[in-house]
């Protein structure tokens, strides 16, 4: 790949793959890093505390060449992506800039352990907010233009609600997290959580099992006031209501599965003879519903606790939570695919002047349709459908499988 000469591309094979920029001093006491990833600077002194907040670290040679790195941990300071040294070094001494990344990078000890280069791959399919809302007010807004004039943080706000709208069901803003259910059977909802999208355990062979929500098998209640004789809520001394822990959630999580799906065992039996009819419980699956009938067990929304509460065969299995945020959480979120990006030109359009008094309807209606059209069409690029994918499944419509 040629080296960055103009284009979109600003990065070098090293910088993108390795996380890496080298220089040669001349006596200077600055250095200017052109990584896409923005340097990170707490500390140059590994012994304080801060040096951890660093995505990156900084090596020196006499000679450039493999294994004679080492770290530099000399006074220096980082503003705007440029390092600043105390003391300038040597003529002819090598610099090199290593971010943090998954394999420890390739100087000194190899120790530069994060993800900081990981997060950058990829990062070509992205358009930043910030270069939208630039490229939307250079190209909509001045003099005989469809916008005269409009405030930055008006463009600013129909942005993020543009974003934040998109994430939902447009853009992939799909998140997950990997985790094991602990003895409490319930695990705390993520940070940036809006809604889930996929819920399943990974079995011995990696292989995803679908994890189905209670739905009206059980609930969890927000409230749960505690009662006095006469089944009224009591109050402490400031007036509110005294809260106590759910019942509901307690049986729940001591629940034994096998009674709800029908795979009981004799066992079962002889300690829950009474629990449905008082009568023998094999052989009584029929006519059962589909989402009770299964071996992978449930899983439920406690939103008074902020956590997810799963069925006790859950418990110490891996599972995997999948769901989406709304795009505006941390600074990493805040980028747009390509393929939304004219879409999302075509909302903030249709937002200012829909706000606006005395605008020409058919220009608004214009306008709307526009946006529909363009964000129709981006919902049909980011599907990823290939049609090779589509000639597989509608071959396998034709096979009969047997057993």
């Amino acid at each position: 790949m040629p080296i960055p000469n103009g284009g979109l591309i600003t990065e070098t094979n090293e910088q993108y793959y390795a996380g890496a920029q080298r220089f040669i001093s001349s006596g200077a006491t600055t250095f200017t890093t052109t990584f896409n990833t923005n340097l990170v600077f707490g500390s140059y002194d590994p012994t304080n505390a801060n040096y951890g907040l660093n995505n990156f670290k900084l090596y020196t040679s006499p000679s450039g060449l493999p294994g004679t790195y080492t770290e530099y941990i000399l006074a220096y300071t980082v503003a705007d992506n440029i390092i600043t040294f105390g003391v300038a070094p040597a003529v002819g001494v090598y610099v090199a800039v290593q971010l943090k990344a998954l394999n420890g990078g390739n100087f000194g000890l190899e120790n530069a352990y994060g993800d900081a280069v990981q997060e950058n791959y990829g990062s070509y399919s992205y358009t930043s907010l910030n270069d939208v809302i630039n490229g939307f007010i250079a190209t909509y807004v001045g003099e005989h233009k469809l916008i005269g004039d409009v405030k930055r943080t008006d463009v600013i706000f129909h942005a993020k609600r543009g974003l934040q709208e998109f994430s939902y069901d447009t853009l992939k803003s799909i998140k997950s997290q990997e985790l094991t259910i602990p003895p409490s059977l319930s695990v705390a909802i993520p940070q940036d959580y809006v809604n889930y999208t996929n819920m399943c355990y990974i079995d011995k062979m990696g292989v995803k099992q679908p994890i189905y929500p209670a739905n009206n098998l059980t609930t969890s209640p927000y409230e749960v006031p505690l009662q006095d004789e006469e089944g009224l809520p009591t109050q402490d001394g400031f007036g509110d209501n005294l809260e106590g822990s759910s019942i509901t959630n307690e049986r729940w999580a001591a629940a034994n599965d096998r009674l709800l799906n029908g795979n009981i065992t004799l066992d079962d039996y002889w300690s829950y003879d009474n629990y449905l009819t008082g009568k023998l419980m094999f052989g009584q699956q029929y006519g059962n519903e589909p989402q009770y009938t299964q071996r992978n067990g449930w899983f439920n929304m406690n939103e008074r606790d902020g956590t997810i509460a799963f069925s006790s065969n859950l418990k110490d299995k891996l599972i995997v939570l999948e769901y989406i945020s709304d795009g505006l959480a941390y600074d990493l979120d805040a980028r747009i695919p390509k393929m939304a990006e004219d879409a999302l030109y075509a909302h903030i359009l249709y937002s200012i002047l829909a706000s606006r008094i005395n605008q020409p309807e058919y220009v608004i209606q214009r306008l709307k349709r526009d946006r529909a059209a363009k964000l129709r069409n981006a919902k049909i690029r980011l599907s990823n459908i290939k049609l090779n994918e589509i000639v597989q499944v509608m071959r396998g419509k034709s096979k009969w499988i047997k057993s």
